[in-house]
């Protein structure tokens, strides 16, 4: 018994010192442990320059307000590669789904183009256009300017596709001049059948003067007053609009003609010689030329679009039924069939 009583009084003499040691080493005062967290100092208050009194009520501007452009000519995808003339029979996309964006325009798109308001005046902006280029240039100034920007390694070069004069192009030539006097313009495709009509939409849409043309390069002066902080606003279409349906361009049977004749010059056209064989993307300057040439002794002429496309032929037979003129009478395997038309 008394064994057992020194024991347990050991044991509780032992306990109360460690309790002691405890709170001696682990108190609130000496505890203080390697990795202890420090409170993160207090953000002093951001110091305001003005006061609400003090400031000044400035304009509220919505940053989704719509674009206002002054350029006096209908926004189009293209103004080269379409023909206002001719009116689409059908749409493949809502008219309501405009390519500038929902509310980034303050044209209506009808399909085709954003037409531009009523109040816009051709004559002023003729006027305007000719203020920007001033005086005309000097020989020695063209052949110094022409010089500078007519070579292939010219930095300030934009190419012209199969989509011609686009509207998302002008832009671009405007940013060129920002820091350039002239841009070099390389043309290639089916454009290049009348490059009459890109020198026109070119001039007219931007402003510039061509002062120089060779083959399918040109060379698009800005004129001596531009100022890059006045040029026009010219709002960005976002996305390529969907074609619309347009009328039939091959008939099966061709005015003038009977169901027969039709079936007999398709036939001869097919087996006679292809007059040119027309390559992908390439230069088409004297196509129209060669065609005019040939009509004058045959009466059917074949083309060789092979590995051109069937979009891109279609489309060179639009261009060569106005530019020669002549009637296509049919598209297959890549091949242009056009004749020439009954001679009045």
């Amino acid at each position: 018994m008394l064994s057992t009583r020194r024991s347990l009084a050991l044991a509780k003499d032992s306990f109360l010192s460690l309790r002691n040691l405890q709170a001696r080493f682990v108190s609130t005062e000496y505890y203080d442990p390697p990795f202890s967290p420090l409170s993160k100092p207090a953000k002093p208050p951001k110091k305001t320059k003005k006061t609400q009194k003090d400031q000044s009520p400035e304009p509220m501007t919505s940053p989704t307000a719509p674009v206002t452009s002054d350029l006096p000519f209908d926004f189009r995808y293209s103004y080269s590669e379409t023909n206002p003339a001719i009116k689409p029979i059908g749409f493949r996309e809502p008219k309501r789904f405009s390519p500038f964006g929902p509310g980034r325009l303050d044209r209506n798109w009808t399909g085709t183009c954003a037409p531009a308001s009523q109040e816009s005046d051709q004559r002023q902006w003729a006027v305007v256009r000719d203020k920007i280029l001033g005086e005309a240039l000097t020989e020695e100034e063209v052949a110094e300017l022409v010089e500078r920007y007519r070579h292939s390694d010219c930095s300030r070069q934009i190419n012209l596709g199969k989509g011609g004069v686009t509207h998302n192009m002008i832009d671009d030539i405007h940013n060129h001049w920002k820091k350039a006097e002239a841009v070099r313009i390389k043309c290639l495709g089916v454009p290049t059948l009348d490059m009459d009509n890109i020198c026109h939409h070119l001039e007219e849409k931007s402003g510039g003067k061509i002062v120089y043309r060779n083959i399918n390069i040109l060379v698009l002066y800005r004129g001596r007053n531009y100022d890059p902080k006045s040029r026009p606003t010219i709002p960005l279409m976002l996305w390529k609009p969907y074609p619309p349906i347009y009328p039939r361009l091959v008939k099966n049977v061709a005015d003038g003609l009977t169901f027969e004749e039709t079936k007999e010059m398709r036939n001869r056209g097919l087996h006679a010689p292809a007059l040119m064989k027309l390559t992908r993307n390439g230069v088409y300057v004297n196509v129209v030329g060669r065609v005019r040439e040939e009509f004058e002794t045959e009466e059917v002429v074949r083309l060789d679009c092979t590995h051109v496309g069937m979009s891109d032929c279609k489309r060179i037979g639009v261009k060569l039924k106005d530019l020669v003129p002549c009637v296509p009478i049919l598209f297959k395997d890549e091949q242009i069939i056009l004749w020439r038309g009954k001679k009045n």
